[in-house]
Formats: C-alpha cells, structure tokens, sequence
C-alpha cells in the first residue's frame, strides 16, 4: 500500500525487526487494540499537538488520556493544545488522517512517548492507515524515534 511505504522503507533501511498485521477497520485506539489482539498497554495511539506554535507527535498507550496541564508543565511550554485535523491533515501525506505513525522525524517533527510506554519490551501503533498495525521492540522505536519519554497523565 502506498501509505505505508514511508514508514516500511525507514523501518527496513534500519535492519528493525517488525511485524506487520491487519485487523478489521477500527478508528479509536481501543478498537484497533481490540480487533487486533493487542494489549492498549502496548498500542501506541499517536496525537498530534500543537506546543507553543510548533506541531509535533505525542505517543500514549491506547487507553490513557493527555492531560495538556501536566504535559506543558513538564515541558516549561506556555501552551500545548490538540491540533485539529485541518490543522495536521497536510503535514502527513502518506496517511489516512489519525493513522500516523509515533515517528515525528518522518515528518520534521518532534516525538513525545509516554513514560508508561517506554517500560514495555514493544511497541504496536497505526502503520498509516486504519486497518495495519506494526509491532517492534521499543528499544528499536526509541533509537530510530529519539522521542523525548514524558509523563501525560497526572501521578
């Protein structure tokens, strides 16, 4: 599929080890848990969020919630907002719109992971569209992402 094709070829230029599945069609994050047999803990929902002005990718487990107070705060941001989808849509190309992958540098953009990722041995999210997932070890996600590791949610 074409949409994949960027992530795909970044992915084998890099020697990762990956796996590539289908599910049925699912839009929220839960679902494509879900349908596609994989722990929420493990599946990365990817948001895009605007800080101070500046796009960049947000990863958390499928079913945390952000909190932009504690986000921001972490970031000594003045403000951090969700990017509507006129506001993102054109910045990814090759994907079906809330189907990007964690990979902010595919797209000249910053990556922020979620802490409770970063203590799984893998990572599973969108491979561009609504129906493919890629599974891969964070270890891997994190040498090829560089994403900074932040607490989302309130402790």
């Amino acid at each position: 599929m074409p949409q994949q094709k960027r992530i795909l070829a970044f992915l084998k230029e890099n020697n990762v080890q990956f796996s590539i599945s289908q599910h049925p069609k699912a839009y929220t994050a839960q679902r494509v848990a879900a349908t596609a047999h994989i722990p929420g803990k493990i599946l990365a929902k990817t948001i895009v969020v605007i800080i101070d002005g500046k796009m960049a990718l947000a990863a958390l487990p499928a079913n945390d919630r952000i909190s932009f107070e504690e986000f921001s705060r972490q970031l000594h941001a003045k403000k951090v907002k969700l990017a509507t989808e006129e506001e993102f849509r054109k910045s990814f190309p090759d994907c079906e719109t809330g189907a990007m992958p964690p990979f902010g540098n595919l797209y000249e953009m910053d990556t922020y992971v979620a802490s409770d990722l970063a203590h799984n041995d893998e990572i599973a999210f969108n491979a561009c569209n609504h129906i493919d997932v890629i599974e891969m070890k964070f270890e891997d996600y994190n040498r090829l992402a560089s994403p900074v590791v932040v607490h989302f949610e309130m402790h």
